[in-house]
């Protein structure tokens, strides 16, 4: 009996390409986007500005750790993590929860004060164009990296697009009140800015829960386990399967099961036949490792026979 491996590097060089460039070109837009924010805040007294500029400098750090985290998630097996580094991308993705929660506290206390002591705000205009500026910079952002994450599936990628998605509803949250702050409802400021703080507060959750979910070897999805199961059965000499295992760690997905296979194959033919359904596997579900445990179909008669009452 012998056990196979096999993973696909275009596939885990291609994952790597775009997560790094989707992680390089949020850090760039934060950067210009904290500048012109902060400008427009120092120049309008605006609440729902500071919390906005707040957001992007918390946004930048957050992106700017993903890029180191990711050098290291994305890093080949070594002889200490025999698995990949695919991990570090979920608890990047905690991370990521973690200064939204912090950025979403400082919305909160930044747009009660501003509730409670409203204010007119000072050089409306210059606010406006930062903010529409701002909207049109985050927009192209976010379409790049859906575009990524439907390439990728990375958690990183998807934390991170989650704030510059929530950026969009506070620039068009700060646009309007600044407009409403105008004379016609001065709460308008710091309201938004509540506001938005509780979106961010729900976008956390639901990063928490997907990195945990891949930090705990969860079973891979259903219908990719489906498809796996009719890879292998519609080989014409593989009589069955079982003890199918799946996990993933970051882009990787580990995949292992018990291959039956007629009595009568040499070692050889067994061995082939696990490869041609290997490589079948990898091209559908890469990148991946499979594991494939050969038993001869008397062997799992002979066991199932023991486990019947």
């Amino acid at each position: 009996m012998s056990e196979k491996t096999t993973s696909t590097n275009y596939s885990s060089d291609d994952y790597a390409y775009w997560v790094r460039l989707a992680a390089i070109s949020s850090s760039s837009v934060a950067l210009l986007l904290i500048v012109i924010k902060f400008y427009a805040w120092l120049v309008s007294d605006s609440s729902a500005m500071l919390a906005s500029t707040t957001d992007s400098i918390l946004d930048l750090f957050a992106s700017v750790m993903n890029i180191i985290i990711l050098r290291f998630a994305l890093a080949p097996a070594d002889k200490e993590h025999k698995f990949g580094h695919g991990k570090a991308e979920s608890l990047a993705g905690l991370v990521q929860a973690a200064f939204v929660l912090g950025s979403a506290t400082l919305l909160i206390f930044n747009g009660v004060e501003r509730t409670l002591n409203p204010r007119v705000i000072v050089h409306s205009n210059v606010a406006i164009w930062v903010t529409m500026i701002a909207i049109a910079l985050t927009l192209a952002l976010v379409f790049f990296q859906r575009f990524v994450i439907k390439r990728t599936n990375s958690v990183v990628i998807s934390a991170d697009a989650l704030h510059y998605q929530s950026d969009l509803l506070m620039n068009f949250g700060v646009l309007l009140a600044i407009v409403l702050s105008q004379g016609i409802w001065l709460q308008a400021d710091g309201v938004f800015t509540v506001a938005v703080a509780l979106y961010l507060l729900i976008g956390a959750g639901k990063i928490i829960y997907q990195s945990v979910y891949q930090l705990m070897d969860h079973e891979i999805s259903d219908n990719e386990r489906a498809q796996i199961k009719n890879i292998v059965l519609s080989h014409q000499h593989a009589l069955g399967l079982h003890e199918l295992r799946t996990r993933q760690s970051g882009a990787q997905r580990f995949i292992q099961f018990h291959l039956e296979l007629d009595d009568s194959l040499s070692l050889l033919e067994a061995h082939s036949i696990g490869d041609e359904i290997e490589v079948k596997i990898c091209q559908a579900l890469a990148p991946c490792e499979v594991f494939i445990h050969h038993d001869p179909s008397s062997v799992v008669q002979s066991e199932l026979a023991k486990q019947k009452p």
